[in-house]
């Protein structure tokens, strides 16, 4: 193409002489052909191995001709929602609609369909009958067994059968599609591509199949939660290409979901080989007039130097979608992408990011995981971490390093996630003291999530001690270094396990810390999570023990409030929670109550209170105190 960017039009196919494209790859996202977009990464790796590829971004859902423009592909269409799940980027965790949309040119809201993949395939479907569809991306990848759909409350098919698709390369795909794309090349129909690791299929003949687990069907799940959550247990520990086993998940009418096992971690040559392909590493150039992708911000001076991830928190959908494995680009490679970085106009010297999942992750969690797999019965890190724990942050600090050494480059800064368990447990303080005096913007991002041990047991998060001693040990490298940055804690309220008990104790322990987040996440069911289970279910599929679940929406916001008791708009919700859990006590004037009493006027029925429009008297507030107390 002359700018450099796939076909989007007809006239763009006619400029790079192609007269029929081999794939149309259909997104719910704006094009944006950069290394941190799935469906840049895709067309390249197809146009690496010599298929051609054309783009459809955001199509009108509502007009079939709009999935038309570039025709019918010779071999099949790919379709995407885009880097996020449609629902997750409509709808706040309230279900009230996002005002903007930062994958759309402009931050226009609602330029893609909610369960955008099945919109997408069905509107393809209409016209083209018998073309092969190929399902990728978040979506279809969280949603390739049968599901809990928070925003419609209900239990839901495998997204394969809804969308009509043949296919879901689930996962990151590159590995997949390539061999599906070989396979149709060849000539085999896509009904018969039921062999390729990291994809999902249907079918009416489970004849040749061997080394299989079945699950409870669709409709035992459905008359019965706890099936459901029996079969999350089961795929939650075939997540692993080596020791993954075909998943078979029956329907009515005599049809299966087939899943097979994971595609093999990338090498680090491998990983090298994707991040090196000829990106234009922004967004097409027909968005300019609306102001661009507003996404691209966040990524463009970043880099990813790692995926997968071992930590295993319950409300992440990492171990569905890129696996418990470590895969790592080599410094070589990175460095190079930073030279491409800087060499941007607008750089201003400083590189926003260098991780992944899990920023300080750069090996496997232990040597035996690249032969034997991960332990299907056993977290690396929770509740404990394992003796076979390989803790080593020597080549994450080298890596940083080079990037420093770098002209033009005057910080660079760790915005992704440090993972404070991991770093605590490492003897060598090399790498925590540099983080301290190279890569933190005044403020260090982590994520303890809760203080109660109860909550963080059902979160897969470690104990509050080990949160504890990486405070005190930041704050103590901070004063040795003479610098004043501070910790900004990622707090989840209403997770499954907390009760009105467990919202409390967090607030108190906001009180004593002297800090009021700004921000607070409600707990969000997404699809293909531990807690999302717990969430629907009733129970902790690891265990199958009941678990107490914060549904009622007024409950979840006293529960929220009780993280921002200082705010005034929290107030009465604060004061309800506090009454109807019986701590009366943490209402009052003592450094350790949360709120004060409610403020009344003098004139109701002669009581002594005090109306806020006048001035107070220390001996009348001393004494409603001391009334309150014996109350």
């Amino acid at each position: 193409m002359a700018n450099g960017f796939l076909p989007i039009s007809r006239e763009d196919m006619k400029t790079a002489k192609i007269e029929q494209l081999d794939f149309v790859y259909v997104c719910g996202d704006a094009y944006v052909d950069h290394p941190s977009f799935g469906a840049a990464i895709i067309s390249r790796i197809l146009e690496a191995h010599g298929y051609t590829v054309g783009m459809i971004a955001q199509p009108d859902w509502k007009d079939a001709g709009s999935i038309q423009i570039l025709g019918e592909p010779k071999l099949g269409f790919l379709v995407s929602s885009g880097n996020m799940d449609s629902m997750v980027n409509h709808y706040f965790v309230s279900k009230k609609h996002r005002p903007s949309d930062a994958y759309t040119p402009g931050g226009e809201a609602y330029k893609r369909p909610d369960h955008a993949a099945v919109v997408y395939s069905n509107l393809i479907r209409q016209t083209y009958r018998d073309t092969p569809i190929i399902l990728g991306g978040i979506e279809a990848s969280l949603r390739r067994m049968a599901h809990y759909d928070y925003w419609t409350d209900s239990f839901k098919r495998s997204i394969l059968l809804d969308s009509q698709a043949d296919l879901i390369s689930y996962g990151m795909g590159e590995k997949s599609i390539v061999e599906i794309a070989d396979a149709l090349k060849s000539g085999i129909a896509v009904k018969d591509i039921t062999f390729i690791p990291g994809t999902v299929y249907k079918t009416k003949n489970l004849e040749g199949l061997y080394d299989t687990i079945t699950l409870p069907d669709y409709t035992a799940m459905k008359e019965n939660k706890l099936n459901y959550a029996r079969s999350f247990e089961v795929q939650y520990k075939n997540t692993d290409p080596c020791t993954g086993k075909i998943l078979i998940e029956g329907y009515p009418n005599g049809q299966f979901i087939v899943q097979n096992p994971p595609q093999a971690p990338l090498t680090e040559p491998e990983m090298d080989e994707v991040y090196a392909l000829p990106y234009m590493r922004t967004y097409h150039p027909s968005y300019e007039s609306k102001g661009g992708v507003p996404a691209i911000a966040e990524i463009k001076f970043s880099l990813i130097s790692n995926r997968g991830c071992f930590g295993g928190c319950s409300f992440c959908a990492l171990t569905f979608h890129q696996g418990r494995t470590i895969q790592v680009r080599s410094h070589e490679s990175i460095v190079e992408e930073a030279k491409q970085i800087i060499a941007e106009p607008d750089f201003k010297g400083y590189i926003h990011d260098v991780g992944g999942p899990t920023a300080n992750f750069r090996f496997p969690s232990c040597e035996k995981q690249m032969t034997h797999g991960v332990c299907k019965n056993k977290q690396c890190l929770f509740p404990h971490p394992c003796k076979n724990l390989k803790v080593d942050h020597s080549d994450y600090l080298e890596l940083l390093r080079d990037l420093r050494a770098l002209p033009k480059v005057k910080k660079v800064f760790i915005r992704s996630g440090i993972r404070f368990d991991y770093l605590i447990e490492d003897s060598d303080d090399t790498f925590f003291k540099e983080l301290v005096e190279h890569h933190v913007s005044g403020q260090l991002k982590v994520a303890p999530e809760h203080i109660s041990d109860a909550v963080l047991s059902k979160m897969g998060k470690p104990e509050n001690a080990v949160y504890r001693k990486f405070v005190e040990k930041y704050e103590s490298l901070n004063q040795k270094l003479g610098k004043k940055q501070f910790l900004v804690p990622y707090l989840m309220s209403s997770h499954p396990g907390s009760t009105m008990k467990e919202a409390i104790e967090l607030a108190e322990y906001l009180r004593d810390l002297g800090y009021m987040p700004e921000q607070v996440q409600d707990f969000y069911p997404t699809p293909s999570t531990m807690s999302t289970v717990m969430y629907y279910t009733g129970v902790d599929p690891r265990d199958m023990k009941d678990v107490y679940v914060p549904k009622n929406p007024h409950e979840k916001a006293m529960q929220r409030a009780l993280i921002q008791y200082r705010n005034p708009k929290n107030y009465e919700l604060v004061m309800e929670a506090l009454k109807l859990a019986n701590r009366e006590d943490l209402i009052g004037f003592d450094k350790k109550c949360l709120i004060r009493p409610r403020k009344m006027s003098f004139e109701k029925k002669g009581k002594t209170t005090f109306d806020k429009t006048k001035p107070r008297k220390k001996n009348a507030i001393r004494n409603v105190h001391k009334k309150n107390n014996k109350k």
